[in-house]
């Protein structure tokens, strides 16, 4: 069973679930009606759950692989009552998203295959997404599991939109399909790079590893 959070906390959580990307406090504000700051903010970055960075001036915040595993595990317990809220909408939502990551584990598929981010009006085909990433990466690799820069596959999809790229890879990336690193030598980067990078837990990760079968 997953530790309890307060109501504003566990709200967060899912939305930031729903939404599946970086969220600012501004647009949290506008889609949720709240901000997450202070000490709920931080409370959340000291348990892992979500990520807080500054941008501008004001926060930005995405779940962690530790909080997804929170969301799935929040949602499916069965032995306590989802916190009291005063809304009785609550619970039975508690119960049928519940039933729903329940299915999914008895599946084996992750939550992130459920919740991805909105790439825009334009319909993307994510399959497609994909199967183009996997190309470009064996392109690039020189044995399965090889480390490949960002900067040099994002070049061989560069007729992709940059949002459905990364909805993609993040997505991968919570499923465990796609490791995605830093360079441990931010001196070797190149302002290029740092423009390929891809922002994920809370850090710009610059390399990428695929099991290539």
């Amino acid at each position: 069973m997953s530790e309890r959070l307060g109501h504003k906390q566990t709200a967060a959580m899912f939305w930031l679930m729903t939404l599946a990307r970086e969220v600012s406090n501004p647009e949290l504000d506008k889609i949720a009606g709240f901000r997450l700051t202070g000490t709920a903010r931080e409370d959340l970055n000291e348990r892992h759950l979500v990520a807080s960075h500054k941008q501008g001036r004001c926060y930005v915040h995405e779940l962690t692989d530790q909080g997804w595993v929170w969301c799935g595990e929040e949602l499916a317990t069965r032995t306590a009552p989802p916190p009291r809220a005063h809304s009785t909408l609550v619970p039975v939502l508690y119960v049928v998203v519940g039933d729903m990551v329940t299915y999914l584990r008895r599946k084996n598929m992750p939550l992130a295959d459920v919740f991805m981010p909105d790439t825009g009006p334009a319909e993307v085909d994510t399959a497609e997404v994909e199967d183009r990433i996997r190309a470009a990466y064996r392109e690039l690799a020189s044995s399965p599991r090889d480390w490949v820069g960002l900067v040099d596959l994002r070049p061989k999809l560069a007729d992709l939109s940059r949002e459905a790229v990364d909805a993609v890879l993040k997505a991968l990336s919570r499923s465990g399909q796609v490791h995605l690193v830093p360079e441990a030598n931010r001196k070797t980067l190149a302002r290029a790079d740092h423009d390929a990078a891809i922002r994920l837990g809370g850090e710009d990760n610059h390399l990428i590893s695929i099991e290539v079968s």
